[in-house]
């Protein structure tokens, strides 16, 4: 237990070192290139903090732990919205592109809905697997494009607003690149210091592999978006921090699933509990992003608190699954009755009262550094 514990503590170390230099890197090279930095987060920094997604459900997959492999990107998807964006946005308000409401969170949502399609036989299979992948080499070649589109002088004039003239030399871009470069390197190794030390603490306390998959493994593989996405809010990159969990939650559908399906040779096999429960969560989460980003097209504070206890609530009732607590019952009939329509009415008055006006000062008082990395 000693050495789980240290293993703990190591991995969020590096995670949090790993984080500031891939950040870092990130901002730097997007200014180089004259890139916005949501194109660099959907891309560079969500595929590169979704590396341990890659490797922990490839490899449970292949050791014949379907149920951590799956849990995995189905939890870390959940984790992904309700903590990250909930507690970055507590740190301070995160305006959202308007790319991100019209074409990534419509795409995060309709990608989440087709593996819930996928998995109504109980079985995601190979085929399934290479859906799934031809779409992430698509969303990733649209979003190259995009990028391209966006080399502009007035982007680039606004990047030397905000961090004065980026010199140009060759080893400006050898020290990004090896920046960003250690980053993930340290990342992927701190996650998978975590998720060890994690899943040995887990084991010893008897919990399933579903469960672990669905909670511990699944934090710990996106504690690499957290510390990201925290060290991008904290620096002012916001629309990296947004990005970031956006680009990661359609990776780990699309990508880390695909890859996952294909190289277990016969499928991933479905547990029911998934089924019935926790892909519709899911899903839900996802639909839920459009509202809350459409409320000024900002997430405040309060929303951030409403992501953080809804998760609260999601592992409360993991936890009562799990230990088929006599409660289970009266919590679900709480939740379905009481807290999800009272949150759906409150979301739905918001977008009624938004307005074009209160967007522009919702922005302002997140301060964000300018406009048009909302397009």
């Amino acid at each position: 237990m000693t050495v789980a514990i240290l293993l703990l503590i190591a991995g969020g170390g590096l995670l949090l070192v790993g984080a500031e230099a891939l950040v870092r890197g990130a901002s730097k090279l997007a200014a180089l290139l004259g890139v916005s930095p949501l194109i660099i987060g959907l891309t560079i920094v969500a595929y590169g903090t979704s590396a341990p997604e890659m490797a922990v459900s490839v490899q449970s997959s292949l050791a014949g732990q379907g149920d951590i492999a799956l849990g995995n990107v189905i939890g870390s998807n959940i984790f992904n919205v309700l903590v990250i964006l909930g507690l970055s946005s507590l740190v301070a308000p995160l305006p959202v592109a308007q790319q991100l409401i019209k074409l990534d969170v419509p795409i995060m949502v309709g990608i989440s809905a087709l593996l819930l399609l996928f998995s109504v036989d109980r079985l995601l299979q190979p085929s399934d697997g290479v859906i799934l992948i031809v779409g992430g080499v698509i969303y990733t070649l649209f979003l190259i494009y995009q990028s391209r589109r966006e080399t502009n002088a007035e982007v680039q004039s606004e990047y030397d607003r905000e961090y004065g003239p980026t010199p140009l030399g060759k080893w400006t871009w050898i020290i990004n690149l090896a920046c960003m470069a250690g980053g993930l390197v340290a990342l992927v190794a701190g996650s998978r210091l975590f998720v060890t030390g994690a899943v040995s603490i887990a084991q010893a306390l008897g919990v399933s592999q579903l469960v672990i998959g669905l909670t511990i493994v699944a934090a710990g593989t996106s504690l690499p978006e957290l510390a990201t996405s925290a060290v991008a809010t904290f620096r002012g990159e916001r629309d990296i921090a947004v990005g970031n969990v956006v680009g990661s939650n359609i990776f780990n559908i699309l990508t880390v699933l695909g890859v996952t399906a294909v190289s277990s040779g016969s499928g991933i096999v479905i547990p029911s509990a998934v089924l019935n429960f926790d892909l519709p969560v899911m899903v839900a989460v996802a639909v839920a992003c459009l509202p809350i980003f459409l409320t000024g097209n900002v997430i405040s504070r309060w929303e951030g608190v409403l992501f953080s206890g809804y998760y609260v609530a999601y592992v409360t009732y993991l936890i009562l699954r799990a230990a088929d607590h006599a409660q289970l019952g009266l919590f679900s009939q709480m939740m379905l009755l009481f807290v999800i329509p009272l949150t759906v009415v409150t979301l739905a008055l918001v977008v009624i009262k938004s307005r074009p006006g209160d967007r522009r000062s919702a922005e302002e008082q997140a301060r964000l550094p300018s406009d048009t990395h909302s397009r």
